[in-house]
């Protein structure tokens, strides 16, 4: 079956003001549907066709070598904007609780320590892509990508992840940067970036801690 974009959970303006309106309809149905229609249309007639995004980045060998950098771009920014519409709620913000909160607490003393290492890392990304904190298999860590790399090129399971490519918020906060990745935390959904902590212990086979 053919990928599709994921209608969002919530209303275009929803996360206003902290992500405008008109960057939601451009990101979502213009952005994220290009990376759609070019993986799905590179796809096709290979053996990596109907398969699921997940399979399909871990198994880019088997496709044509001309096939392979297209596909990893562009279901890259599948999986990375699927994930993203997710965490992002109207009713975000504040801190995560419970074993997530432990977590972090435990490997960076405080969640606005994690808060820090996070925008340094969307800051420092030269160009565009990608700031995540993910579940490595032995517990968090915080790094960037370039471009759409996903987390799952290095076997990790994002738990978070903020797109800095400029299309991301550059209608309202231009080249600011540092000011939209601090905004953003207002609007983190903790209940399904929790849930995806979760889920990560059980993919990887391992304690969530």
């Amino acid at each position: 079956m053919a990928y599709e974009v994921p209608s969002l959970p919530y209303d275009y303006g929803a996360l206003e003001p902290h992500i405008d309106e008109q960057t939601m309809h451009l990101h979502h149905d213009k952005h994220h549907q290009a990376y759609v229609d070019n993986v799905n249309k590179a796809l096709e007639g290979t053996e990596l066709e109907g398969k699921p995004v997940e399979h399909v980045l871990t198994n880019l060998e088997v496709l044509p070598d001309a096939k392979q950098a297209v596909v990893k771009n562009n279901a890259g920014g599948h999986i990375n904007h699927s994930m993203f519409w997710e965490i992002m709620s109207p009713d975000g913000g504040g801190e995560p609780t419970g074993a997530l909160a432990d977590a972090i607490n435990d490997l960076w003393s405080s969640f606005d320590e994690l808060k820090k290492a996070v925008n340094e890392a969307g800051v420092k990304r030269f160009g565009s892509g990608w700031t995540w904190l993910v579940h490595d298999g032995t517990g968090l860590a915080v790094y960037s990508t370039a471009n759409q790399d996903a987390p799952i090129l290095n076997d990790d399971f994002p738990i978070l992840g903020n797109d800095v490519w400029e299309h991301a918020y550059y209608l309202k906060y231009q080249n600011r940067r540092p000011e939209y990745l601090e905004a953003w935390w207002n609007v983190v959904n903790w209940d399904a970036v929790s849930a995806r902590f979760d889920r990560a212990a059980e993919e990887l086979g391992r304690p969530a801690t």
